[in-house]
């Protein structure tokens, strides 16, 4: 008896320390931002301890990974996106209902306005993780207001010949100053924009851009015959001298960019025309995930308060949290980003005449 007492002691013990097969996550997010990055290597040290084996699957172009998703070749249980992707994946019905199942939308921010993305509803198809804002980076002195508008941006450039340029479209973040120039040039007719573009004469509110543009690239750097390729790209060239301006979709980046070291101090932030273009970035989870529970238990975590105050410090990332606690924090004032189908046109529109 004694000796079967502790054959089975030890087979208690044994299976004891084998650890129980975590759960796989599978989460489609960009890669090429070492501060995310870093975040979410915490993140998935802190989902291990709840049994949940957190894999970031750095992406590109998150367009590829729709595509895959649609086509029925994804292992994704969790992507991250916003905009167009979202559009052509709530288009495709890719997407599983999810915002009525995640227990932290009670604590997301009434005043943020996440129920449309790119002026496409929701619908509870996906939830908010943070918030984006378009925003200019500055050497001192470059701007004499924290508003900047087009005028006053083609004066900078005149007066700093070589020394401004913007990421080339259709990077978002070159877009979205194309849009902000939109903005700038058409002060009374922010709400036309929200529309789809086929619904307005898109030729006649653009032309005004592209007249300004003609004006502007010559002034670039490079002379507007080369572009940087991404804000991040324009950032290095900000903190080396190359250029005294860059832009960011993260309103806090001034700050945590500086912190970091890869900035001087004394950068200052701008808004480009009266108030910046602001959407949501969101989590959503395929109808293909093979494992939904656990990707809805990740989601809880990321939209905990231990996640967002992290997600949040300008010391790590710095991107904006969505909860109620973050009401009165230092964001811009917003306008609401373009209808989606504002940026092919955009892009397209812009290749054809600057490529």
């Amino acid at each position: 008896m004694r000796f079967i007492a502790a054959i089975c002691l030890l087979l208690v013990t044994l299976f004891a320390s084998v650890p129980l097969k975590a759960e796989v996550v599978n989460f489609y997010a960009w890669g090429g931002s070492p501060e995310v990055n870093s975040y979410l290597r915490w993140a998935q040290k802190e989902l291990q301890e709840q049994g949940i084996q957190f894999r970031h699957n750095k992406v590109a172009d998150a367009s590829e990974v729709v595509k895959q998703i649609i086509d029925g070749h994804s292992n994704a249980d969790i992507i991250w996106i916003n905009g167009e992707n979202f559009h052509a994946l709530k288009e495709a019905g890719a997407l599983r209902s999810i915002a009525g199942e995640i227990k932290a939308m009670n604590n997301i921010n009434p005043e943020l306005n996440w129920q449309t993305d790119f002026g496409e509803p929701v619908d509870g198809l996906e939830v908010p993780w943070g918030v984006g804002q378009f925003n200019l980076i500055s050497r001192p002195g470059l701007f004499d207001h924290k508003t900047v508008t087009a005028e006053s941006l083609l004066n900078a450039a005149r007066e700093n010949k070589g020394h401004i340029s913007y990421p080339k479209p259709p990077e978002f973040h070159g877009t979205t100053l194309l849009k902000s120039l939109l903005l700038s040039l058409h002060p009374q007719q922010r709400s036309v924009f929200q529309q789809s573009v086929s619904s307005v004469n898109a030729n006649e509110l653009t032309e005004p851009l592209w007249r300004y543009l003609d004006k502007l690239h010559p002034l670039l750097w490079q002379q507007g015959e080369n572009f940087p390729s991404s804000a991040g790209e324009q950032i290095s060239y900000l903190a080396n001298g190359q250029l005294m301006m860059a832009v960011s979709f993260n309103p806090n980046d001034y700050k945590t960019l500086v912190n970091q070291g890869r900035l001087p101090a004394g950068v200052e932030r701008h808004t480009l025309s009266n108030k910046a273009i602001t959407n949501n970035h969101y989590l959503a989870v395929p109808t293909s995930s093979n494992n939904s529970e656990a990707a809805k238990t990740v989601i809880e975590f990321l939209l905990s308060e231990k996640a967002q105050q992290r997600k949040a410090d300008t010391n790590r990332w710095g991107d904006p949290s969505v909860l109620k606690s973050a009401q009165g924090s230092s964001l811009l004032e917003p306008t609401d980003d373009f209808h989606a189908s504002w940026q092919e046109y955009l892009e397209r529109e812009w290749s054809v005449r600057y490529q």
